[in-house]
């Protein structure tokens, strides 16, 4: 299988979450008119079992093309938003799908570099995919205030065996 990402819109991403931007949003201007605020972009879910959210900065390496999808991950307790600190585009692979991915779900996005994308919680996805060496996001998602005693597993990984996916970089 062959996956050519598509430009990311509200729409198309819908299922799988939101697209976080400030394209088309509602602001207000703050602190005497010195700055804009653009609220709600994005609701994380993150309070599970005493869980809330937090921030993190990941820093990702420029992937090759075709590259091989072999493997998904979701989060089954939380939501996660990533948002680039650059302008520059990356991709994203997601599936829907309970114990396993659904591959007849499974689609490509590509950013336009202005836009972050908010998984929901539960949704398959691949690992961050960046076109460009020393990304760095901005990551929201959960910590455990008490992980020994919650016991919540944080990330589920399927491993990819019954076929082969490709994503190709347009």
């Amino acid at each position: 299988m062959e996956l050519k990402p598509k430009p990311l819109t509200k729409e198309a991403f819908e299922k799988f979450g939101e697209v976080v931007s400030c394209e088309n949003r509602d602001s207000k201007i703050i602190n005497n008119g010195y700055a804009q605020k653009f609220y709600e972009l994005c609701t994380m879910d993150a309070n599970e079992k005493d869980g809330s959210s937090t921030l993190h900065i990941y820093i990702g390496k420029n992937r090759e093309f075709p590259l091989h999808i072999n493997m998904l991950e979701k989060h089954p307790y939380f939501s996660q938003t990533f948002m680039p600190r650059s302008k520059e585009p990356f991709l994203c692979v997601v599936a829907l799908g309970e114990e396993k991915p659904d591959f007849s779900t499974i689609e490509a996005f590509v950013t336009s570099g202005n836009q972050g994308v908010h998984y929901n919680r539960g949704v398959w996805h691949f690992p961050l995919i960046c076109l460009k060496d020393k990304e760095e996001f901005i990551v929201i998602d959960r910590t455990d205030k008490n992980q020994k005693q919650n016991k919540i597993v944080e990330c589920i990984e399927y491993e990819i065996k019954e076929k082969e996916i490709f994503l190709i970089k347009e």
